[in-house]
C-alpha cells in the first residue's frame, strides 16, 4: 500500500503516523516544505521517499509531487495530512488521483459551517440557529428574530480565527459596514463546552471514543487571550455519546478521526457547535493515548493498511492540557511547579507558534484517575502571582 503523507513533520508529533504506517507495512511517501535533512531521524527512517515543495499551498507543486510518486511507486492508495490547514488540498489530490477518502464535495458539508448546520438539522441533531450573512438585511432580520448576542464566524475557517461576538446595535452597525463576504451569523449559546472525539474504521464503525471538557470556547480563548485548559472524562455523559454517535453516522465518517463540539446547556440538553473530520488539535491525540495507555497513531495506521477494527481500550485516567502564556507573572516558576505537580506530569513542552493563539505558549500534559486531583494541578499551572 502506497500512502502519501502531507506535512509529516508538523504538528510535531505527527511523525508517529508515518512510523506507524511503515511498521504496518505501508510504503510511506512524504510531501513537505522543510529540507529533508531537518526531518527528525525517526521520520526519515519511516519515509521511503520525500518530495520537498517550495510552498505547501502551491497546488500545482503538490500535484507534481503525487505524479512523481505514482511514476516511481505505482498507484497511490491513501493521501492524508490529518491537519486542518491541508484538508482542502488533501481532498483535491484524492479526487485527481482517484484515492479513497474525503473529496472536495464532502468538505462542502463537513468543513463549511453552513453545510454542517444543514446536516445537523437534517439528522435531527440540535444546533444553534444561524444564517449566511449575504447582506445587511438578512443579518438584521436574523438579529430581530433571535436577539443578542450573536456570533459572526467565517463559513469556512480554522479554529476561531476571525470569529467574534456582537452584543448590541452599535456594534452591529460597525460590523455590517466592514463585513467581508463568506461570513455566517449565529445565535450565541451558553453552557459548558464538551467534545466527542474518536476514530472510525473503514466501514464507519467507531473503534475509539472519548470526551473532553473545555475551560472556555476557542473564540473567547483567542480573542481574550485566556488560559486554555481541557481534560478528558473517564465516563462519557450518555446524551453526549448518543448525539456524538448520531453525528458520526450523519456525516459518514470513515477511516478518520473526528472532533465534534457541543454546548451542554444542562445535563440532558446539548447543542452541536461543529464537527471536524480530523484529530482534535494540539496534543490531544497524545492525551488520548496517555488516558488509556494505547497508541492511536498505530491504531489508525493498522485501520488503513489492514482494515483492522478489533481494538479494545479502557479509560484509566483523566488526561489534561493546561497551558501558560508568555508575558504572564505566574505564582509558581517552572521548576517549582514541577515540584508541586510532578507526579501528574506526563510531558511538558513548548507549543508551536502556529497553534499558540488558541493553545497557549507552553503546555503541561497531566493525568490522574482522580478528576479533583487534575483540577487542582490545572489551578496551580494557571495561578498568577
Amino acid at each position: 500500500m502506497n500512502v502519501v503523507f502531507i506535512s509529516p513533520n508538523f504538528p510535531p508529533t505527527w511523525f508517529n503516523f508515518c512510523t506507524a504506517l511503515q511498521q504496518a507495512g505501508a510504503t510511506v511517501l512524504g510531501i513537505g516544505d522543510s529540507p529533508y535533512d531537518e526531518l527528525r531521524p525517526e521520520l526519515r527512517a519511516a519515509l521511503t521517499e520525500y518530495f520537498r515543495v517550495p510552498a505547501m499551498g502551491d497546488y500545482d507543486a503538490m500535484l507534481r509531487a503525487c505524479g512523481f510518486f505514482t511514476h516511481r511507486h505505482g498507484k497511490i492508495d491513501r493521501i492524508e495530512s490529518h491537519t486542518e490547514f491541508w484538508l482542502g488540498i488533501d481532498a483535491r489530490l484524492r479526487e485527481d488521483f482517484n484515492v479513497f477518502g474525503q473529496k472536495p464535495h464532502d468538505l462542502e458539508i463537513n468543513r463549511r459551517k453552513t453545510g454542517m448546520k444543514r446536516r445537523f438539522i437534517k439528522a435531527g441533531i440540535p444546533c444553534a440557529d444561524g444564517v449566511l450573512a449575504t447582506d445587511a438585511t438578512v443579518v438584521r432580520r436574523f438579529v430581530a428574530e433571535h436577539g443578542y448576542p450573536v456570533i459572526f464566524k467565517p463559513d469556512q475557517g480554522v479554529g476561531a480565527a476571525d470569529t467574534f461576538k456582537v452584543a448590541g446595535d452599535e456594534q452591529l452597525d460597525a460590523v455590517l459596514g466592514n463585513l467581508p463576504p463568506g461570513y455566517m451569523v449565529e445565535k450565541a449559546l451558553s453552557g459548558d463546552l464538551l467534545s466527542f472525539d474518536g476514530l472510525t474504521a473503514r466501514d464507519g464503525s467507531i473503534v475509539f471514543r472519548t470526551a473532553h471538557h473545555f475551560s472556555a470556547g476557542i473564540m473567547e480563548t483567542v480573542n481574550e487571550r485566556r488560559h486554555l485548559h481541557y481534560y478528558s472524562l473517564r465516563d462519557i455523559p450518555p446524551e453526549l455519546e448518543r448525539l456524538g454517535r448520531k453525528t458520526v453516522a450523519a456525516f459518514d465518517v470513515r477511516e478518520r478521526f473526528f472532533h465534534i463540539e457541543f454546548f451542554r446547556r444542562d445535563p440532558s440538553t446539548y447543542h452541536a457547535l461543529e464537527i471536524n473530520v480530523r484529530p482534535p488539535g494540539g496534543f490531544s491525540l497524545d492525551m488520548m493515548n496517555y488516558a488509556c495507555d494505547i497508541d492511536l497513531f498505530r491504531w489508525w495506521a493498522e485501520s488503513v493498511v489492514h482494515d483492522r477494527r478489533d481494538f479494545s481500550f479502557e479509560r484509566k485516567y483523566h488526561a489534561a492540557h493546561a497551558s501558560r502564556r508568555h508575558g504572564v507573572n505566574y505564582r509558581f516558576g517552572h521548576e517549582q511547579l514541577l515540584a508541586e505537580i510532578g507526579p501528574l506530569v506526563v510531558n511538558h513542552l513548548a507549543i508551536p507558534d502556529a497553534l499558540s493563539g488558541a493553545m497557549g505558549n507552553y503546555a503541561y500534559l497531566l493525568r490522574s484517575p482522580d478528576q479533583g486531583e487534575i483540577l487542582e494541578a490545572i489551578a496551580k499551572v494557571e495561578a498568577t502571582a
